[in-house]
């Protein structure tokens, strides 16, 4: 992950006035199809913490970031919480969830470092776990604030997932405009 959009004061409370309107809070319904209530579950990129106050409804959350200043937001905000400061990709912890979500966050990842995440999550989910990623769909990539945006189809998300991952629900869905953005959810495979 490039950049140093979310890594200052100033960026962070702006992203937090610009996404004050948006959660996941139809993606965390799909994902209740799929992962029983009272299980654990580990946000990867909670940023302002929407989607963690969702999850926390149904689950045992664990959030993280990898900006100090959003830590820092989560924690002031919600201090009888967990959080802890996570890279995406290395996912340096010795906990193991029952789910894993992320709502718009691996695609600031290249995609030889996605594959390395998605490694990385089998190791770090129960044996029957469960993941619920979204991403930008879309062709090539681009730097946006000065972050790398890597955008996906189905089919390429397909590929990097299949092969440790049982896809069980793979969709488009419009988050700005019709058809934006995929939502993947998928169960461990035994591999």
């Amino acid at each position: 992950m490039e950049g140093d959009y979310y890594k200052t004061k100033e960026t962070v409370k702006e992203y937090i006035r610009l996404a004050k309107d948006v959660d996941g809070g139809e993606l965390i319904n799909k994902l209740k199809e799929h992962l029983p209530s009272n299980t654990n579950v580990l946000e990867i990129g909670t940023g302002p913490g929407k989607d963690f106050l969702i999850l926390k409804e149904f689950y045992t959350v664990i959030g993280s970031d990898n900006s100090t200043e959003f830590l820092r937001h989560l924690i002031d905000s919600n201090p009888q919480e967990e959080f802890l400061e996570l890279d995406a990709i290395s996912l340096k912890t010795d906990k193991k969830f029952d789910g894993i979500y992320s709502n718009k966050v691996l695609h600031h990842l290249k995609n030889e470092e996605l594959m390395d995440s998605i490694k990385r999550q089998t190791e770090v989910l129960t044996s029957k776990g469960i993941i619920c990623h979204s991403f930008w769909n879309g062709e090539g990539s681009e730097v946006f604030k000065g972050l790398f945006v890597n955008y996906h189809s189905e089919m390429a998300l397909k590929g990097f997932f299949d092969p440790y991952f049982e896809i069980l629900l793979l969709e488009t869905y419009a988050e700005f405009e019709e058809a934006d953005s995929i939502l993947l959810i998928g169960k461990k495979s035994k591999i």
